[in-house]
This record gives structure tokens, C-alpha cells and sequence, in this order.
């Protein structure tokens, strides 16, 4: 509850209006039993017509501002909840873009969504209930058997045990029933990431006939949420019943010893009447609290699991000296490995072993390596996706541990092998790194990028859709568009992790030649598998399990270089044969 708490926080004052609103219906709806059993026994005693009209017409106000209490506290909750859940999930998101690659991994992606999405929902839910339909009790009940034992301390009694029975049940229920609960957010987690990966790989298992057993799995995941489910219900099946059973008692035994106390004169007709009112007002409240009970576990494993989200320390963050990057003078060296080495949480061995190299302004420096190299790697340091276990990456000559991140990540810019489109224009999506790009601009961009003929051949221009992932594109046309959004940046340094892997050779060659203009004010590092893509490079780093097996001009590495010649030559010899 510290988590609802914290983000009610900043509506108080709205909390407080709700709250005060759905006492005074509360309070009204219990006046309403009180002024009934007066006219009763008026009635009964032979009062004036006056005086029953008087009474009537109190009971006519207070429904009506009981009611109009009702609405305004109705609205008000949903106001409050909304605002509530909405910042929760924008709380929960923006923590999530703050997670590196390996906290997001310990998370997992169907499980965050599900945390920003349903387990929100459900929190949502469960506040709007606890506050029409929980809050008011304690205030009904207190006032309710005051009521009762001002009329009779006998009847108060009872009421009392009754609703004290009522209470230790529902409490129990939902004490036994919160690990079910718990259980059940797991298992939806798990139907969520079983969905997502046969939607997002339904190529793949139609390509190798597998629907069945996909079925199978799904049907598996279905199956423990039902049966975890009904085991949850089962706790609640008994409560509904035991609650009728604690009220009708009250009922027969109020009308049991009311016959007596009439006789002996001691009641009268209309205190029973406001008597019974007054304990099936309470036990409507406390069923209603009960079926809000049933969704409490849920609601607070929810509120555990968004809590497990928002008070994680994400392993990449700002130190608190951390600085804005800033050099008055731009230097010659842009970025630096010095004597890097890298290990990731998991492994029980390095990635990466003493990595030097310079990437100067003006030049273009090529990574190349084998599949599981490090070459990718080497991009996650320099963006800070993962940080240096020893040594250092220095951006303009100040370690990028010291930088704030966005200002490091607003010098950089990073086109990934596997191209990412949003949804929306080609325009929007090459603005993404620079609002306020001119149209020239992005022309002229995407022309660099090879992209200018394909976007003037589409009907609507840079105003073309542009569906989520960019699906209704190549994949070269994809990533074209990703290194025209790059261009569009202008950064100090250009990262290409393979992004020209799903390029013909004449588009490659052709982007390298328009880039090495576009770039001459910036560094450049390729990252690529293809020695054509890195031959023309000013430097080329050549990693072989995690170290550096080469440094140099592709004519100095095929001189003195036996990893790169043999790249090489069998990249050769696989295109002569093809």
C-alpha cells in the first residue's frame, strides 16, 4: 500500500473530496432507516398528518443529497484512479528506458508489458473499489452500531459479533488466497510471452509446420491459468454463503427477541424496522467489501511487481558528479579504448581483452571479426549499454562513465544492425534524432543514404506510412532509412553496427563513397563482417575472440595480419564460387 500511497500523494486534495463525498452519502443512506422507523412509530402512536408530512419530506432532501453525493464521489474516483493509474505507467515506463540491456533482460519484455498494461489495470480496479465500496465501512459500521446500541445494547452486541465474524473470515480468505495470487501474475506473464513469441514468429512456425505444437504450449500455459485460478475461487466460493448465513441469523434473531421486548413495551414497531435496516445496510457494504477483498491479493502482488519495477537500480546510471559534456574546443580524438576489457554479469570469462584503438575526426575506423568476436559489443560500451569492467572509453577525453547519458548519447549516433522503424512517416522517423530538421534536410539525408530515389518513387514522399518495425519495407530500404536518420543527427561520432549487411554491393559502395563526404567533420566506426564493407576504412581493428589480432590499412593487415588475410580470402574465394 506504500506504492498507492506515494502516488496518491499528489492528488490529495481530490483524494480528500472523494473520500468526504461518499461519507456523506454514507452517512445519509443511514439517516434514511432512522427517520423511517420515526414515522413508523408515529404512525402507530396516532401522530398528526403535519408532523408524518414534516418527516417525510426530511427523508425526500436526504435521498437527494445522499444521491447527489453518490454521483460526485463517483465521478470524483474515477477521475482520481485515472490519474493515479496514468502515472504509475509513466512511471513505470520511463524507469524502463532507464534499464540497461541486461536489467531489461532480467525482467523480460512480455513481463513488463504486462506489468505496464494489466497488473496497472488491476490496480486501478481494486483502488476505484477500496474507495466507494471499502472506505465508507469502517465510518457505516461505527455509526451503524451506534446507532444500534443506542436503540438497544443487546442488539448492538450481536451486530457487533456479527460483523466482527464477517470480517476475521474475509480476512483469513484473502490471507490464504495472496500466494495463488502471486502465482496467477506469473502464469500471466507467461501466457503473455508464449502470445507475443508465436505472433512475433509466426513465419517460423509455419515454415516448419509446428502450429501443433505451438498449440500445445499455448494450450499449456491456458491450462495452469485456469486450474491456479479456480483454486484462488475455491478460497471465495464459501464466503458469499457464510456472509447470507451470518445475516439471516442476525435477521431471525432480531425478530426473535423483538417479540418479547414489544410485549414488555420496551420496543416499538419502527426500531425494529430501523434496527434490521441498520444491519443490512452494514452487511451490504461488508458483501460488497468482500467481493473487493477477492480482488485485493491480486491488486497488491500487482502493486509488489510494479514496486519490483520502480525501486530497481538500474546497473547503467549517472553518477552524481556526472557532468554535461561540453568541450569548448572539439578534439582531434573523438572517442578512445584505453586498455579496455569487458565481462558480462553472467560469464566466467572476459569478451573483451585489452581493446586500444582511437577513432580521430575525419576518419573512418572498421571493426571486424569473426560471429561472437566482441564487435558488437564494442558499440554497447561506447553508447554505455554495459560499462568497462577495467580500462576506459573516453568521448572527447572525458571517460563516458563521467558523462550524463543522454548528453553522451547526443553526440552519438547509432544505426543498428537489425533496422527498428516506428510507426508513422518516413519523415517522423528520420526527425527522430533532430525535431527540427528541414525537409532539405532529410532529402538530402536520405539521397547520402541511398534512400532519395526510393522515398520520391512513393505517391506521398517523406509523408509516407510507415508501419511499426517499418514491415511494409525492405530490409535494405529499412536500412537505408535508419542510416539516413543517423545522417539527419549530425553527431561527433557515427556507429554502424553492421548496418550494411542487407545492402547490394553496388548500394554499399555507393553509400560509402556519399558517406566519406557527409562525415569528413565526425568520426566514423563500422562494424561489419564484410571486408569490402571495412577495406577502404583509414583503420581497421580486427578482433578474434575478444582481442586484438590486428590494427591498421587494409593493405598493412593483409601484409602482416594472418586472421584478416584468412577473412579475407575466404570471403573472396566464397564470392568467386557464388
Amino acid at each position: 500500500m506504500t506504492l498507492i500511497l506515494r502516488f496518491i500523494k499528489p492528488h490529495w486534495k481530490l483524494f480528500a473530496a472523494t473520500a468526504l463525498l461518499l461519507i456523506l452519502d454514507v452517512i445519509g443512506a443511514l439517516f434514511i432507516p432512522t427517520l423511517a422507523a420515526r414515522m413508523l412509530n408515529m404512525g402507530t402512536s396516532g401522530s398528526s398528518f403535519e408532523a408524518l408530512r414534516h418527516t417525510g419530506v426530511q427523508m425526500g432532501a436526504i435521498s437527494l443529497l445522499s444521491g447527489l453525493c453518490s454521483i460526485l464521489g463517483g465521478y470524483a474516483c474515477a477521475v482520481l484512479t485515472a490519474r493515479i493509474s496514468k502515472d504509475l505507467r509513466m512511471a513505470v515506463y520511463e524507469k524502463s528506458l532507464k534499464l540497461s540491456v541486461y536489467d531489461f533482460r532480467k525482467f523480460g519484455t512480455a513481463s513488463i508489458t504486462t506489468r505496464t498494461i494489466s497488473d496497472i489495470n488491476t490496480i486501478q480496479m481494486a483502488l476505484s473499489n477500496m474507495i466507494q465500496l471499502i472506505l465508507p465501512v469502517p465510518a457505516l459500521c461505527i455509526a451503524a452500531l451506534i446507532l444500534c446500541f443506542a436503540l438497544d445494547v443487546q442488539m448492538g452486541c450481536i451486530l457487533l459479533a456479527v460483523v466482527g465474524c464477517v470480517t476475521i473470515l474475509a480476512l483469513g480468505i484473502m490471507r490464504s488466497a495472496s500466494p495463488l495470487f502471486k502465482r496467477l501474475q506469473i502464469l500471466l506473464d507467461r501466457m503473455s510471452e508464449v502470445f507475443l513469441e508465436n505472433l512475433t514468429g509466426v513465419r517460423v512456425v509455419r515454415a516448419f509446420h509446428n502450429e501443433s505444437r505451438e498449440q500445445k504450449r499455448m494450450d499449456k500455459a491456458f491450462e495452469d491459468y485456469a486450474e491456479t485460478s479456480i483454486r484462488a475461487n475455491r478460497r471465495f466460493a464459501n464466503l458469499d454463503g457464510l456472509s447470507f448465513f451470518f445475516i439471516n441469523l442476525f435477521v431471525v434473531i432480531v425478530y426473535w427477541l423483538s417479540g418479547g421486548k414489544i410485549a414488555a413495551g420496551d420496543f416499538q414497531i419502527g426500531d425494529i424496522t430501523a434496527m434490521i435496516e441498520y444491519a443490512l445496510l452494514v452487511m451490504f457494504f461488508l458483501m460488497m467489501a468482500q467481493m473487493v477483498i477477492l480482488t485485493l491479493p491480486r491488486a497488491l502482488e500487482c502493486c509488489s511487481r510494479i514496486r519490483e519495477v520502480l525501486d530497481y537500480m538500474p546497473e547503467i546510471r549517472d553518477p552524481k558528479e556526472a557532468r554535461l559534456q561540453e568541450p569548448k574546443e572539439k578534439q582531434d580524438a573523438v572517442l578512445e579504448f584505453r586498455d579496455v576489457s569487458f565481462r558480462f554479469a553472467d560469464a566466467e570469462e572476459n569478451t573483451l581483452h585489452h581493446l586500444n584503438f582511437v577513432c580521430r575526426r575525419g576518419e573512418t575506423t572498421a571493426v571486424i571479426g569473426g560471429t561472437g568476436s566482441g564487435k558488437s559489443t564494442v558499440a554497447s560500451l561506447i553508447l554505455r549499454f554495459h560499462d568497462v569492467t577495467e580500462g576506459a572509453v573516453l568521448l572527447d577525453g572525458t571517460d563516458v562513465r563521467k558523462i550524463k547519458q543522454k548528453c553522451l548519447r547526443d553526440h552519438l549516433a547509432y544505426v543498428q544492425q537489425k533496422a527498428w522503424l516506428f510507426s508513422g512517416t518516413i519523415a517522423s522517423n528520420l526527425r527522430y534524432g533532430r525535431k527540427d530538421a528541414s525537409d532539405e534536410e532529410l532529402m538530402h539525408a536520405a539521397d547520402v543514404a541511398q534512400a532519395g530515389d526510393f522515398i520520391r518513387s512513393l505517391p506521398e514522399g517523406l509523408d509516407s506510412f510507415v508501419a511499426q518495425g517499418g514491415t511494409n519495407f525492405s530490409g535494405g530500404q529499412k536500412q537505408c532509412l535508419s542510416i539516413a536518420r543517423a545522417l539527419v543527427k549530425k553527431p561527433e561520432l557515427y556507429i554502424f553496427d553492421d548496418s550494411f549487411s542487407a545492402l547490394d554491393f553496388k548500394t554499399d559502395a555507393a553509400l560509402r563513397k556519399a558517406l566519406a563526404e557527409e562525415t569528413k567533420d565526425s568520426a566514423v566506426l563500422i562494424i561489419a563482417q564484410r571486408v569490402s564493407t571495412v577495406r577502404h576504412a583509414d583503420q581497421i581493428v580486427v578482433l578474434h575472440d575478444g582481442e586484438m589480432a590486428g590494427l591498421g590499412t587494409h593493405k598493412e593487415l593483409m601484409q602482416n595480419c594472418p586472421i584478416y588475410r584468412e577473412i579475407y580470402e575466404s570471403q573472396t574465394k566464397e564470392a568467386q564460387e557464388a
